[in-house]
């Protein structure tokens, strides 16, 4: 299970980034944002499952 929430996270991180960088490039501010903000919910969920695996050692 862990696995898979540690995927999710890489996957929200790189489907932000590429978001920020489209709305960087049509120049939309809400894209941008979107981007930064999904980027931010994968950063997050990556720390809450590092978290975990350091209690689980």
């Amino acid at each position: 299970m862990a696995g898979n929430q540690k995927s999710k996270g890489k996957m929200e991180q790189a489907k932000g980034k590429a978001k920020e960088a489209a709305g960087r490039a049509v120049d939309n501010e809400r894209m941008t944002a979107e981007g930064r903000a999904e980027r931010s919910k994968g950063d997050a969920r990556q720390a809450k499952e590092k978290g975990k695996d350091a209690f689980r050692h």
